[in-house]
């Protein structure tokens, strides 16, 4: 019996560096195959790359000229439109200036006007009055003159509808056969130059 437990030991003795062995031999199998795969790949990295064609070095520059193209038209146009608005605006800035440059000055010249008109509203008395009005009645008509003539003229107003653009009511009243809203007298001209009012007519309206 004890032959026999003695036989059994050294079996497991032996089945168990066998195993031994065969790890051992796997794991130097495994680091053998590791280091092939290692060699392959650097060989692999080291390897020179094929060179591109002419053609391909070609296309690739036709590609960059083109998209620099495409770029410089984009950046043209947008400053072709730039530079389109800046001459549209200075052009509409310049014809509003030269339409209106007398506007200040008109605006100063209607009181004198006013003045000439009181004056030759008066009935002269004798005949150096009479020639006081006739000069008066020759400055008004001149200075009127010069002023059409750079596009200041007097607002229609009475016996029109009233019209805020133009109108000022100063003071309302009924009036028989008058229409309500319609200009019944003018307190005081209006004036405008072209299309823009210099002063609005100051005017008694009808309920």
């Amino acid at each position: 019996m004890e032959t026999n437990m003695s036989n059994e030991k050294e079996e497991t003795v032996v089945t168990e560096e066998t195993a031994v062995e065969a790890e051992e031999t796997e794991a130097a199998e495994t680091a053998e195959t590791a280091e092939a795969e290692t060699a392959e790949t650097a060989e692999a990295e080291s390897e020179p790359q094929p060179e591109p064609s002419e053609a391909e070095v070609l296309r690739a520059e036709k590609e960059a000229l083109a998209a620099e193209v495409n770029r410089l038209k984009n950046d043209y146009a947008r400053a072709y439109a730039d530079t389109e608005n800046m001459k549209k605006r200075l052009e509409k800035d310049f014809e509003q200036r030269s339409k209106y440059r007398i506007q200040d000055f008109a605006r100063e010249i209607l009181p004198v006007l006013d003045n000439c008109e009181r004056a030759l509203a008066v009935k002269p008395k004798d005949t150096e009055d009479e020639n006081y009005r006739k000069a008066f009645e020759m400055v008004h008509r001149q200075l009127r003159a010069a002023l059409e003539k750079e596009g200041v003229s007097e607002i229609e107003a009475e016996g029109q509808p009233f019209d805020p653009n133009w109108h000022q009511a100063m003071m309302s009243e009924k009036a028989e056969g008058v229409e309500p809203g319609m200009v019944l007298q003018v307190l005081q001209k209006g004036y405008k130059l072209k299309d823009r009012l210099l002063r609005a007519a100051m005017v008694k309206v009808s309920e």
